[in-house]
């Protein structure tokens, strides 16, 4: 069985955030994802729509032998099994979580791209991120996740606080 290094992001900003990103975090750890690193807990202003709660987000490095789409759909159970429901995009949630990088593949297909497509652009994943592997280097900039992070710049980058650990 082949195990495969994987970097992922959990945000929620409905109802207890600490008490979601916990749970999820345990649920990957009893499903099969060997969860190795985790960055602090970050509050952040949401991205894309902006008029709802504030986030907490974290990130995690994680090892697994699921294949991508397969880790997909079990995030997606995940996802589900703690009450999030598909709404508007970018909009509220309980609970996302995302596949940042996986190994250092780049994979596209109509559900699923790896590296997140987004990721260089969003504070709230490249701050957690560069905790836990800032010498991650993007497969498609060639440039590690702590220069992703220091070429922000605004509210991206300075909109936001860590507050704990989980």
């Amino acid at each position: 069985m082949n195990e495969h290094a994987v970097l992922l992001s959990l945000g929620s900003n409905l109802g207890d955030r600490l008490g979601m990103l916990r749970h999820a975090v345990e649920t990957l750890r009893r499903n099969g994802v060997a969860v190795t690193d985790l960055s602090r807990v970050y509050e952040t202003r949401p991205w894309g729509v902006t008029d709802q709660p504030l986030f907490l987000n974290i990130c995690a490095k994680a090892r697994t032998a699921f294949a991508p789409r397969e880790l997909l759909a079990l995030l997606k159970d995940i996802e589900s099994g703690l009450g999030r429901r598909r709404g508007k995009r970018w909009g509220p949630r309980e609970i996302d979580i995302d596949i940042i990088f996986y190994d250092r593949i780049v994979y596209k297909d109509e559900s699923l791209v790896i590296p997140h497509p987004h990721m260089h652009e969003r504070g709230f994943v490249l701050a957690p991120l560069s905790e836990i592997a800032p010498g991650y280097i993007h497969p498609l900039f060639s440039k590690s996740v702590a220069e992703l992070l220091s070429g922000l710049s605004g509210p991206e980058k300075d909109d936001m606080i860590w507050i704990t650990k989980l």
